[in-house]
């Protein structure tokens, strides 16, 4: 069978279990690690990213291609005996704050796990798909940040700002009981073969600085079926409930926009926030869960011309701030605009690229800089946030100049001289990337 052709059978197959999953919201999936076969396999390995850090085995990508129909066909046999053991992941620190000082650990599973791993995801995704709610968009097909950021900006321009609860959920990923997430995949997916799996990803330890250490909570750090089984969890927790209980409870009108554990509660009327947010610590410590007591908060986000006293408060979601500010044709409008610790984080990894590289040919740091750009435009690059997007240009040729007039083989460059090496070397300038309705 060619790869078309199999690609093509595995998508048909997703494609009717999705479509029994819709058509039997409460239907228990008992039978569906059958469908896993050698195709199943080929499809899993395409669809996982090849171009990520090696595990605790140091085998890549590449070295697991040299031989690629082996190595399937052995994980299929261990797949199928049972005899499959999921690896543990290889944890690394990376830098987290604009001091460079702070960091925070994520987990980078073996290539093959990644694989593995695709195979189940892709069966439960296709079931959990039909069950999802629409205000959830992490990590989901079709759906991004950009989207819940839109969807934000819808809930607050309805009901003219309101009232919004900012969550913060500590240490998510690392403290989801096992028991519980367990008990939550059984509601939907009864299959003993799958569940296994599951299990014995959730039990694999993490390998750091040569010890191997067992975490009694949380989903596989860094692995591919991580934000699947976060979303399954936090659809429990929050989506149902909220859309289902809450509101059903509330004076006025009110809308929640979640991107994996990033949260925000939207509401008409202050009694209705002050509400929820006394029973929000209740509701997520009845699943092991804690709220950050500082970051979770209830603003008061109402029109300026509305407001009593004046001066709504501000809040960020995914990176950016939201704030009321007149449009041009003089009406109050909801605004997004890169969030200062988001603009700070940035401008310190570029200080940092520039300090370390600042001996390389221009050429080539010209082409990384232009990289390290192009790609914080892509995501920030949205309508009304021009000028956020210049104050990066402009830092980064600041520092770009800083470092070059800082290389051992070269005096001071002045300004002037600088503006002549821009010249030759040009940084790409701001581009708008998302263009949304204001």
């Amino acid at each position: 069978m060619g790869e078309t052709q199999s690609s093509q059978t595995i998508s048909t197959k997703l494609r009717q279990i999705a479509e029994a999953a819709r058509q039997h919201p409460d239907r228990v999936f008992t039978t569906l690690a059958h469908h896993i076969d050698l195709a199943w396999l080929h499809e899993a390995y395409h669809r996982t990213r090849k171009n990520g850090a090696p595990g605790i085995d140091s085998q890549t990508a590449s070295d697991y291609a040299e031989h690629l129909e082996e190595n399937l066909q052995s994980l299929l046999n261990r797949f199928k005996s049972g005899i499959y053991r999921a690896p543990p992941v290889r944890r690394v620190h990376i830098p987290k704050g604009t001091d460079g000082k702070q960091t925070r650990p994520i987990g980078i599973p073996t290539f093959e796990d990644k694989v593995m791993q695709r195979v189940v995801t892709m069966l439960l995704e296709a079931i959990y798909e039909q069950d999802f709610l629409n205000c959830s968009y992490g990590f989901r097909p079709g759906r991004s940040q950009h989207q819940a950021l839109q969807a934000v900006w819808k809930a607050t321009m309805d009901v003219g700002g309101g009232w919004v609860i900012e969550m913060d959920i500590r240490k998510f990923f690392d403290e989801i009981p096992h028991a519980n997430l367990v008990e939550m995949v059984r509601a939907r997916v009864r299959d003993g073969v799958l569940l296994r799996m599951i299990g014995k990803w959730l039990n694999a330890g993490v390998m750091e600085a040569g010890s191997l250490v067992y975490p009694e909570a949380g989903t596989p750090q860094g692995g591919v079926i991580s934000p699947l089984l976060a979303n399954i969890f936090l659809h429990e927790v929050m989506d149902k409930w909220f859309a289902g209980v809450v509101c059903k409870h509330l004076k006025g009108r009110a809308a929640q926009v979640r991107f994996a554990d990033d949260i925000v509660l939207v509401f008409e009327r202050e009694d209705d926030a002050r509400r929820v947010f006394s029973v929000l610590p209740k509701r997520f410590g009845k699943y092991g869960l804690r709220l950050h007591p500082e970051k979770t908060r209830v603003v008061k986000f109402c029109r300026p011309d509305r407001c009593d006293p004046p001066g709504p408060g501000n809040f960020d979601f995914l990176g950016f701030a939201h704030f009321w500010k007149k449009s041009l044709k003089g009406n109050w409008v909801v605004k997004q605009k890169t969030a200062k610790d988001r603009i700070s984080r940035t401008l310190h990894r570029i200080w940092e690229w520039c300090r370390t590289k600042r001996h390389e040919p221009l050429q080539v740091q010209q082409q990384g800089l232009e990289q390290k750009l192009r790609g914080h435009y892509e995501y920030f690059g949205i309508t009304q946030n021009y000028e956020a997007l210049a104050q990066v240009l402009h830092e980064t040729r600041k520092i770009w100049h800083k470092w070059l007039s800082r290389r051992s083989n070269a005096g001071h460059i002045s300004w002037e001289q600088m503006q002549k090496v821009l010249e030759r070397f040009p940084l790409p300038h701001p581009r708008i990337a998302h263009r949304y309705v204001t």
